[in-house]
């Protein structure tokens, strides 16, 4: 790994403490204007200065992020359907790597939907992006996206988590789960927690900690974060934990609240 990947990695996963807080803001790549989304300035702006990076598609960075803002760009590469489609794992590449560099994009992420009918698809997907990204020096994130009919568990998560390692992924996105720490250890690669659906905010402080307990090198959060009713107050406390190892409730109480007051 030559020193640009190296340096790009640590951007993202901060050396001090191998541990990360993403900020992703890319859901509108398949479904539309996500509530929280409709003006990225109002509500995204505020947020970055407490994000160790952010994970978007090229059109929202081009349009609406201010190119003077320092924080690691995560730019979404993958796409092709809409949640129209009774089908979400027909995706393709949909980024070409010479605009990835012009926009100075920090890692790369894709889908990879294993288990899906398009799986064989996504895996090759990874694997063109990540031949790719080692000849320009960048990273490329998997996300391990779940079909509707796949069980969040260690055993398909491991799975999962291990294909993308093994096509070369840098970073790998999943799901928390129960023995969680199972997927981390057979995945030789970090492993970042996804925040998944909007939730009470103690349980996502608490799926935080619980993440970074069994080995997750982080969280790549969203609608959790700009959803919530104090966003900047949440992404302070998730911070909190995940970099300053507070407890949930003491996150919630003297971070979360404080901002809220």
């Amino acid at each position: 790994m030559d020193f640009g990947m190296k340096n790009r990695l640590a951007r993202i996963i901060k050396p001090e403490d191998g541990k990360t807080v993403m900020l992703a803001i890319d859901h509108g790549y398949f479904m539309g204007p996500t509530g929280g989304l409709e003006n990225i300035n109002r509500s995204i702006t505020p947020l970055l200065g407490y994000a160790d990076s952010l994970m978007l598609t090229r059109g929202i960075l081009r349009s609406q992020i201010d190119a003077g803002i320092d924080i690691p760009v995560i730019l979404r590469a993958s796409g092709g359907t809409s949640i129209l489609k009774d089908d979400l794992s027909d995706e393709d590449i949909t980024v070409s790597m010479d605009d990835a560099i012009r926009l100075n994009a920090s890692a790369i992420a894709l889908s990879v939907f294993v288990g899906s009918k398009n799986e064989k698809q996504g895996i090759v997907n990874l694997s063109r992006l990540v031949d790719k990204g080692y000849k320009y020096g960048i990273p490329i994130l998997a996300v391990t996206a779940v079909g509707r009919e796949m069980a969040r568990d260690a055993r398909y998560l491991s799975l999962a988590v291990r294909i993308a390692a093994e096509t070369g992924a840098n970073i790998v996105k999943t799901y928390y789960c129960e023995d969680f720490e199972k997927v981390v250890e057979t995945c030789p690669v970090p492993v970042v927690v996804a925040g998944g659906k909007k939730t009470g905010e103690r349980e996502v402080l608490e799926l935080a900690y619980n993440a970074v307990k069994h080995g997750a090198a982080g969280v790549d959060m969203g609608r959790n974060i700009f959803q919530s009713e104090n966003p900047i107050g949440m992404i302070k406390a998730v911070r909190a934990v995940v970099h300053g190892r507070l407890a949930p409730e003491d996150a919630y109480n003297a971070v979360y609240k404080k901002e809220s007051d």
